[in-house]
């Protein structure tokens, strides 16, 4: 199995330790032949010449090398970081309630607050909402399997319905008996429109953007959710679809548009990370994989980028593979050059 260095690739691995890319601590280090030392990429301390720099996929193999751990930025606690947080999920996953900050900090050995800021930024939301999203989806997924829907807030966690019902309008967007109906009772509104790059999709709940997609019809939409009311948008939508179409001529414009999409607490990590690529930027699998908080789960954060449900809003077209090349787009990689080229430009 290749190290994420060599997902990773000397290039942008230097590029990244250029930038101080905290986002990229954990996946390689830096040693410095003239000081002996090895670091993080986000290291603060001044860059050493080139020609003095040694990459390494691990602080392990630094060291085997004869380097030792630099003192100011202390790369050896970042495996100690990677072990809390990989420990934490596993404990949020494995409990039917989930555990106070203080007990889940207290059980991987950190302060609350230090722990709160650290399981945040390398997962990309608080213990709380990964523990809420881990919930609404084993919700999700009992609705399909039993038979009454009291049955299945109990058995995902829930202590009362109440909070299901809360839960499931934030995150799935419908009640859930509509939920396991297909989407029964939801009202659904769309457009088709003309872009630069080909016919668009657009369609929105009453509480935002469910869907955006190239080459997508009516029929499509009622495909997946076929017991919705799908009705076609009335004036009221054009400003809506003038401000999505526009982000097709301008993928790197600023805009902040309603949204209602429905996903795990990882595919919400994973388009998090996807909406923090700058305009003109672009990440590998592997990063947006580690962004997401599971560095190893390179496959699934490309699934998850494969189940973005807004194109273009969510740009998972700045991903791509760890070699530099495209690799795959829902709406054809044509497009997805198309887009990184307007960006590059703007």
């Amino acid at each position: 199995m290749p190290t994420m260095l060599e997902e990773l690739g000397e290039k942008a691995a230097l590029a990244a330790f250029e930038a101080r890319d905290r986002s990229k601590d954990g996946q390689f280090v830096i040693a410095v032949t003239s000081t002996g030392i090895y670091c993080k990429p986000s290291c603060p301390a001044r860059h050493p010449r080139p020609e003095h720099v040694r990459l390494y996929p691990d602080n392990a193999a630094a060291r085997a090398a004869g380097y030792r751990a630099c003192l100011r930025c202390r790369p050896d606690e970042v495996s100690r970081d990677r072990r809390a947080i990989d420990q934490a999920l596993a404990i949020l996953g494995d409990s039917e309630s989930a555990p106070a900050l203080a007990a889940l900090a207290a059980a991987v050995g950190y302060a609350p607050h230090h722990f709160q800021r650290l399981f945040t930024r390398e997962v990309g939301v608080s213990p709380a909402a990964y523990a809420r999203g881990l919930r609404a989806r084993r919700f999700a997924e009992e609705l399909g399997r039993q038979g009454r829907i009291t049955d299945a807030i109990y058995e995902a966690g829930y202590e009362a319905p109440s909070r299901a019902y809360a839960d499931a309008q934030a995150r799935l967007g419908m009640s859930p008996s509509a939920w396991r109906k297909g989407g029964e009772g939801a009202v659904i509104r769309f457009a088709l429109a003309e872009s630069s790059l080909g016919p668009l999709l657009v369609a929105a709940t009453a509480r935002g953007l469910c869907r955006i997609a190239f080459d997508e019809t009516a029929t499509d939409l009622r495909a997946r959710f076929p017991n919705a009311r799908i009705v076609e948008a009335d004036a009221d939508f054009e400003a809506l679809i003038r401000d999505v179409v526009a982000l097709v001529d301008d993928p790197a414009r600023s805009i902040d548009l309603p949204v209602d999409v429905a996903g795990t607490a990882f595919q919400q990590a994973v388009w998090a990370a996807l909406r923090a690529i700058p305009a003109g930027q672009t990440r590998t699998y592997a990063q947006i994989a580690a962004a997401a908080g599971r560095p190893g789960a390179v496959r699934a954060a490309g699934s998850a980028c494969g189940r973005n449900g807004l194109a273009v809003l969510v740009p998972c077209h700045r991903v791509l593979r760890s070699d530099g090349s495209l690799g795959g787009y829902a709406y054809g990689v044509e497009r997805k050059a198309a887009l990184l080229s307007r960006e590059s430009q703007g």
